[in-house]
């Protein structure tokens, strides 16, 4: 759905923004890399290295329509009812805020970068 200043479900040329309503699927931990600078010694330059961490992988996908027109999953499966997002984070402190929210949904906001 789109949103811009007249509310939900619109969009205009001064403000455009996408929200989607998604449902976390998947969390996952496995073993990854990171980078990590290495200080510089003796005058050389610093070095980089790669060492093993842990890494948390999370899925989601949209929400379903639950057969009520006037149910909010319904208007947002209307609008967007196929997808799917898959974040990987080494930021364990972010990857903690999806925690044991297995099933939860969450609104995904879309604005462009500038």
């Amino acid at each position: 759905m789109a949103q811009g200043k007249e509310g939900r479900g619109s969009v205009n040329k001064e403000t455009v923004m996408v929200r989607a309503k998604f449902k976390l699927t998947s969390i996952k931990r496995h073993e990854g890399s990171k980078q990590v600078d290495v200080p510089a010694a003796d005058g050389k330059p610093a070095a980089t290295k790669w060492e093993p961490c842990e890494v948390r992988t999370i899925e989601m996908s949209p929400v379903f329509g639950n057969g009520d027109p006037n149910h909010e999953n319904t208007k947002f499966w209307n609008a967007s009812p196929s997808g799917s997002l898959t974040l990987t984070m080494i930021n364990l402190e972010a990857a903690e805020q999806f925690g044991d929210h297995l099933g939860a949904e969450f609104y995904l906001d879309f604005t462009p970068a500038k």
